[in-house]
């Protein structure tokens, strides 16, 4: 698409966005404020501006933006007694490099983002979406739709992507929505390094999910507890009933090597403060970061948040050796991940997560809303073959 895309983010958890790099600027500014003296905040910020400004050039590319976007531009709130909150154009993009857009011949919302032309992150992204890797069901790279340069900027381009949102909002409610999260990760991150490239940068600001299946209805790219018309409040649909599908984003730290190159690097790295070897500048393996990274993805946000995932205890610690050298592979840790599964018992899947800071009345809430879903699931697989959760 990020949307973090990551790296959008209002944390990314947030919006789809990366590094901090605005959208090239058109020659001459035409943005102007029309209400510059309202009492709430009622002109665009200086990002959005260059956003405004490219208005007409992407509506010819077929993207047409919010209306917050468009040349003459008038709050809709002012002339209205509602409180500004509830009017879809009072959503702010404080982020300088991605925005959503409508793709008019499909009434699509997409995901646009500016990166600066470089060697890597287009040109990766690009390779695995090829239509051959498209094909791929282990393809977790985000897929994308278009690329097109600015001709006011031309070290500027852009890459049309999906519209995704963080992995893990909503949050997990089940034993089987982890499982399903563990295994496409471990399986993209395995395609990926099987051609030759890393990530560098797989924290859980880089992983976002297509959910689609979850809100049918959509949701605002600024908003993401509201439908696309910014007000209306929208509930998702439960992930283990309508599966989502996860993507890494964002290859600007990458590395892509030819066969039989040392896979050796010397640079900072990615966001992960944890890896032990990137503490200090010296030569290392990204494709052994990666691995490091998502074991610290599997340990952070689910084996320390939620109970009754000792089963990725071994995982975890596999991935997460200190020593780069007895750290495992992509493939051999895939191939761990999926002995482990083999011995999992699927009634499990719908098992509540429980977190370990709940309260007793807490628990016992969510104990009967679990059990309420858990029976209504049963008695809808009554009269239908109920396929294996994994």
């Amino acid at each position: 698409m990020e949307h973090s895309y990551s790296s959008a983010s209002p944390s990314m958890h947030g919006a789809q966005t990366t590094s901090p790099l605005p959208p090239p600027a058109d020659p001459i500014p035409t943005y102007e404020p029309n209400q510059p003296d309202s009492y709430y905040p009622s002109a665009l910020n200086i990002f959005e501006r260059i956003w405004h400004d490219r208005y007409h050039f992407l509506f010819q590319r077929g993207l047409q933006l919010r209306p917050r976007y468009r040349p003459g531009w008038t709050p809709s709130w002012l002339n209205t007694k509602g409180e500004f909150l509830l009017a879809e154009d009072s959503l702010e993009q404080p982020l300088p490099q991605v925005l959503d857009a409508k793709r008019m011949k499909d009434n699509i919302t997409v995901c646009l983002k500016a990166v600066y032309r470089t060697p890597k992150e287009a040109d990766i992204a690009k390779y695995f979406s090829s239509p051959k890797l498209l094909q791929e069901p282990t393809n977790h790279s985000v897929p994308i739709l278009d690329v097109f340069r600015d001709p006011s900027a031309p070290d500027f381009e852009y890459l049309v992507m999906p519209l995704l949102r963080p992995f893990d909002d909503p949050e997990f409610q089940v034993i089987g929505e982890v499982v399903d999260f563990v295994t496409q990760i471990l399986e993209g991150l395995a395609f990926m390094h099987s051609h030759n490239i890393a990530h560098g940068d797989c924290t859980g600001l880089n992983i976002m999910m297509d959910a689609r299946p979850i809100y049918p209805q959509g949701w605002h790219f600024m908003a993401k507890s509201f439908a696309p018309d910014g007000v209306t409040p929208v509930t998702p649909l439960p992930r283990i009933d309508h599966p989502v599908r996860y993507y890494f984003i964002d290859y600007g730290v990458s590395h892509r090597f030819i066969t039989g190159q040392s896979h050796l690097v010397l640079d900072w790295g990615g966001r992960d403060p944890d890896v032990p070897e990137l503490k200090k500048l010296q030569p290392y393996d990204p494709f052994k970061v990666d691995v490091f990274t998502v074991g610290n993805v599997f340990f952070k946000d689910f084996y320390q948040k939620y109970l009754g995932l000792e089963f990725l205890a071994d995982l975890i610690k596999f991935m997460m050796n200190n020593d780069p050298a007895n750290r495992p592979s992509s493939q051999m840790a895939l191939e761990k991940w999926r002995r482990t599964k083999a011995g999992l018992n699927p009634t499990t899947a719908r098992w509540r997560l429980r977190k370990p800071d709940e309260t007793v009345g807490e628990r016992v809430v969510l104990d009967a809303i679990a059990a309420a879903r858990q029976g209504i699931h049963s008695l809808t697989h009554l009269f239908n073959e109920d396929a294996q959760t994994w």
